[in-house]
């Protein structure tokens, strides 16, 4: 079976207006104007399954949206291959948007000034939704994601996290099998971010809608997604198994311990050996951090039992954060 997207040599440049200094600048660009080119995405090639969630992710400026605007056929690519859920994107348009859900974090696709449910009604006709199957979807969305209170409310006064809840929800009404996902759990709080997760989670396995997730917030992508895809000042830097990166390029482990009393404290020094180093978290709580290939954690948690009286021990992998900002800061491909 073919994969549901298809990506090769995906290229798109943008030509940027160079603007130059001061008062005889601003008079030299009324009628000499220099333009520079910029390669936002550079030669990107990968594959995405039927029912995978891939995160996509990189750092400010990396290329993440402008690959998901091409997927979704926002913009047309420069140069390169798209071929998505059987569609060309960007050639086969109007069609294409009935078969996929697209969700950008900072816009929105509801209707501003009127309530919630109106806006289903309006996509419920421009996708040409059954009524049973619309009543059947909209009742499940509202259990999962706690909609109901606000149904009947104006867009333009929900929260964020309400407003984010229906845009997914209004995203997955006419039941597409691909959803795009760009940053939609930005600027939420704890609870309006577990909300959605455990919504993709269950559409994802109930449906097997496959989702592309591009997101600053990496915990989205451990909550979510086995696979990663990481790019960088346009170019695929990595795409694999989370836990293949993991188990590549973690460098350190880290335990977490708290100290029976302050007692403790003066013996920490005996611990912190060989390229160890501790951390405080409070009065009797530490981190100690560990080259995972120097030493065990078997090793060191025996060293500190065996020098310090501790209550609790925990022990951790290096957070995903640190690994990707060392992809960041290298720039190899791996």
């Amino acid at each position: 079976m073919p994969p549901i997207v298809s990506v090769e040599n995906l290229c798109k440049d943008f030509q940027s207006f160079r603007r130059r200094e001061g008062v005889w600048g601003a008079l030299q660009n009324l009628f000499v104007r220099e333009y520079v080119t910029v390669r936002a995405v550079d030669s990107v090639k990968f594959s995405i399954e039927a029912g995978e969630m891939v995160g996509y992710i990189g750092a400010n400026g990396a290329g993440k949206s402008t690959t998901i605007k091409m997927l979704t056929g926002i913009l047309v690519p420069s140069s390169g291959r798209i071929e998505s859920n059987g569609f060309v994107p960007y050639r086969d348009r109007s069609r294409y948007t009935k078969h996929i859900g697209v969700v950008f974090g900072q816009r929105t696709q509801l209707w501003w000034d009127i309530a919630v449910i109106e806006s289903f009604k309006l996509l419920k006709e421009i996708y040409e939704i059954p009524e049973a199957d619309y009543r059947k979807r909209l009742d499940v969305f509202c259990d999962i994601l706690a909609l109901k209170d606000y149904l009947h409310t104006p867009v333009r006064k929900l929260s964020l996290g309400e407003r984010m809840r229906c845009d997914l929800a209004a995203s997955l009404l006419h039941n597409p099998p691909l959803l795009f996902l760009d940053e939609p759990t930005i600027g939420l709080d704890v609870v309006a971010k577990d909300h959605i997760r455990e919504f993709l989670k269950e559409v994802n396995r109930t449906e097997r809608t496959t989702v592309l997730l591009t997101t600053h917030d990496l915990s989205d992508i451990e909550e979510l997604c086995r696979r990663i895809i990481i790019i960088d000042r346009g170019k695929l830097l990595f795409d694999g198994p989370l836990a293949e990166m993991k188990q590549r390029l973690a460098k350190f482990n880290q335990i977490k311990f708290l100290l029976k009393d302050r007692a403790q404290v003066a013996k920490l020094g005996e611990v912190t050996s060989d390229g160890m180093t501790c951390e405080r978290v409070d009065e009797l709580t530490y981190f100690l951090r560990f080259d995972r290939h120097r030493h065990s954690s078997a090793e060191v948690i025996r060293s500190l039992v065996n020098t310090l009286e501790v209550r609790d021990i925990i022990v951790e992998e290096e957070p995903i954060e640190d690994i990707v900002k060392r992809i960041y800061v290298s720039g190899e491909v791996l």
